[in-house]
């Protein structure tokens, strides 16, 4: 437990006042999700990214996405060799343990397309031949709002891949007094080491897995989401219902819980479920955050 709580301290010690926001996106990669970090420019997501990078130890490469951007240019392209007369497969960007795919919603929707594969079956395909990945194998993404000019939005299939989406907001006045005062995050960056390895990145992934979930917790994650069902016109999936609960493992772990209780459902649900309601919701007026809230209260703790 004290290599997460090193972990989370070494993130805050760049990322100020975003305590809540450096637990979720750490809940996101133990429980072996995809993260998508949302909000306005400026106020510090690739940062965010660059510093859960560093400090997790593992490979990483930091993809910009533009919207001249080809699938080839994230999965690599296969160039014939004279020597050899055969084709040569050269490895794009994706081949590596944490891909930060930075406004990954500036890209086209085709080359968008190409990270489906990669963040589902940890794998790539071209011309007939399947590449694993290494593993962990994360990819964390961040992007602007939609109403930003020169942005797509990503296609419900495409953020179905993404376990969570959290936005940091502005800083309290406190934090932005430390920005001012400290300078240049990316000086605070270059002095951050590395806390984790990705052996034990993985061992903590199988450790949440092994985090007690009584029956009753169960029956809390399936009346969530089967609310969700007959509330909305299309509800949460399955693969949804299976992230939340590997979260609340996650979390509980996080907090050194033996076991998941209700609170770490609730926590971690609006960050799972936000960005899947919010362009399922009937008229569309209700951001996805005051869904997510709305279903928790109206489903009961079972006793």
């Amino acid at each position: 437990m004290n290599r997460l709580v090193d972990t989370v301290a070494a993130i805050e010690r760049v990322i100020f006042g975003k305590g809540q926001q450096v637990r979720l996106c750490l809940t996101c990669l133990i429980a072996r999700g995809h993260l998508l970090i949302e909000d306005v420019p400026g106020v510090g997501k690739t940062t965010l990214a660059h510093c859960l990078a560093r400090v997790l130890g593992l490979e990483w490469t930091r993809v910009q996405f533009t919207s001249d951007m080809l699938p080839a240019d994230i999965i690599g392209v296969s160039i014939f060799d004279r020597d050899t007369h055969k084709f040569q497969f050269r490895r794009g960007p994706v081949f590596t343990q944490l891909l930060l795919a930075d406004e990954v919603n500036r890209a086209s929707p085709k080359a968008q397309s190409a990270l489906l594969e990669a963040m589902e079956e940890r794998q790539v395909s071209v011309d007939g031949i399947t590449y694993p990945l290494p593993e962990p194998f994360f990819v964390v993404a961040t992007q602007n709002p939609h109403e930003q000019v020169g942005t797509y939005g990503l296609p419900e299939s495409q953020l179905d891949r993404f376990l969570m989406r959290v936005s940091l907001g502005y800083p309290d006045r406190a934090s932005e007094r430390r920005v001012l005062l400290q300078g240049e995050r990316r000086e605070l960056l270059n002095d951050t080491p590395a806390v984790l390895s990705g052996a034990e990145v993985l061992n903590l992934q199988r450790q949440a897995r092994s985090v007690h979930v009584a029956a009753a917790l169960l029956d809390y994650v399936q009346a969530l989401v089967a609310h969700t069902r007959v509330q909305l016109e299309l509800g949460l999936s399955p693969r949804a219902a299976q992230g939340l609960l590997r979260a609340a493992q996650a979390w509980a772990l996080i907090q050194g819980e033996s076991a998941v209780l209700p609170e770490h459902v609730q926590i971690v649900f609006p960050a799972i479920a936000a960005h899947r309601l919010e362009t399922r919701h009937g008229d569309g007026a209700a951001h996805g955050n005051e869904v997510a809230d709305a279903l928790i209260r109206a489903v009961p703790i079972p006793v």
